[in-house]
């Protein structure tokens, strides 16, 4: 069975491509959502409260997101301290969810997350596939789809890496711009891909 990394940029459409591919009956591992999960993990708990102090905690001892993420985006160290708490324990449940997909029979499934490379998720998967669109495009998505201005766009595509960086190291990339009908290329790589 074939593990497919799917990744692109804040606002290039992945997880709407990702939602294709399930809609074609593929199962996806959502990386960023699954993720989050762990926040409610008592022995991340702990480990985050020695990490990072009590501040990041409501009174029922439930993490304050906005407080965590407040500490780790304005401290590289930080980011580095979490994700190297965090990403160990997500590809080892990547890692056994894929074999259970394996299990019933899939020719291959889908890893969908933004900082593949950027978080070496890559090596955990053997083909990968981008997805790009024009900036601009991205920059008014996110302002349309979170509410935010595009100056926080641009502040959260500065930690990703740009299209072309990703798209040289990707076996299969589309165009995701507005003018651009992907679903044909979409279900080409299904077929592609099933085989």
């Amino acid at each position: 069975m074939l593990k497919i990394g799917l990744t692109g940029g804040i606002g290039s459409g992945k997880s709407t491509v990702a939602k294709v591919f399930e809609e074609l009956g593929v199962a996806v591992f959502y990386a960023d959502t699954e993720a989050k999960k762990f926040l409610f993990n008592s022995d991340v708990k702990k480990e985050l409260s020695k990490l990072f102090g009590e501040e990041i905690f409501d009174e029922k001892g439930d993490i304050i997101r906005a407080n965590l993420a407040q500490i780790v985006f304005s401290n590289p160290q930080s980011i580095q301290k979490l994700n190297e708490l965090i990403h160990p324990r997500l590809m080892k449940q990547f890692k056994i969810w894929a074999l259970e997909k394996e299990s019933e029979g899939n020719s291959y499934v889908i890893m969908e997350a933004a900082i593949l490379f950027e978080a070496g998720f890559s090596t955990n998967v053997d083909k990968v596939l981008c997805i790009t669109a024009p900036i601009q495009e991205r920059i008014l998505r996110v302002i349309k789809r979170d509410g935010v201005t595009a100056k926080q766009v641009e502040d959260r595509m500065s930690h990703q890496w740009s299209d072309d960086k990703r798209a040289k190291l990707s076996d299969f990339v589309i165009d995701n711009s507005d003018s651009n009908m992907i679903l044909e290329e979409i279900i080409e790589l299904h077929t592609k891909l099933s085989l």
